[in-house]
């Protein structure tokens, strides 16, 4: 799979950028700018090209045979929200439970345009003790960029400020519905409809 994503990766004039340190062995991957369906594509296409096993999560009810199966190869993850845990409580405890996790999450939560991120990536990582890789899909370079790694501090304005920093001047696939913060977005509302091809 490793060689065959790399190969279609090439073949549609992509590349990848930086590297996933080897030390990790769980992460919680957050991929932005988050436009449109090609950014799912060349996210998981980089990603394998440099052999890295991610999981997404999907709600418990979709594994049902014959999609079930179809769907844990493919790297999906049953959540079951049943009980009193929130979705951060649950998704925390899954990452503690096992010994190897990446978790890739889109913290915009749409592909239009939103006025902030979803937080809760964030307190995720924090509670399960896990680093979150910042990765950006950029439409302008037709690369998918593997950034810094980052451990919560438990100051979320602060911690922000370094992740906006890394995504600041990211081209998305339609980039008037990329949004990092009311500053950027006030930027950018402009370009709403303007496409990269």
């Amino acid at each position: 799979m490793k060689k065959f994503s790399k190969w279609l990766l090439n073949l549609l004039g992509w590349k990848t950028i930086g590297e996933v340190p080897a030390e990790y062995s769980k992460l919680l991957i957050i991929e932005a700018p988050h436009t449109s369906n090609w950014d799912y594509l060349f996210g998981m296409l980089a990603i394998t090209s440099i052999g890295i096993k991610v999981n997404v999560i999907i709600k418990k009810e979709m594994f049902f045979w014959p999609v079930g199966p179809l769907l844990r190869k493919l790297g999906g993850i049953p959540l079951d929200r049943s009980g009193n845990l929130s979705k951060v409580d649950s998704l925390a405890a899954l990452f503690r439970e096992k010994d190897e996790l990446n978790m890739a999450i889109t913290p915009e939560g749409t592909r239009s345009l939103s006025t902030k991120w979803k937080r809760g990536y964030y307190y995720i990582a924090e509670k399960a003790g896990v680093p979150i890789l910042l990765t950006a899909i950029d439409y302008k370079q037709k690369a998918c960029i593997f950034g810094p790694v980052l451990y919560p501090t438990g100051n979320y304005k602060e911690d922000l400020k370094k992740i906006e920093a890394f995504y600041k001047g990211r081209v998305a696939k339609y980039p008037g519905n990329f949004n990092l913060s009311s500053q950027y977005l006030k930027d950018k509302i402009s370009d709403k409809n303007q496409e990269i091809s």
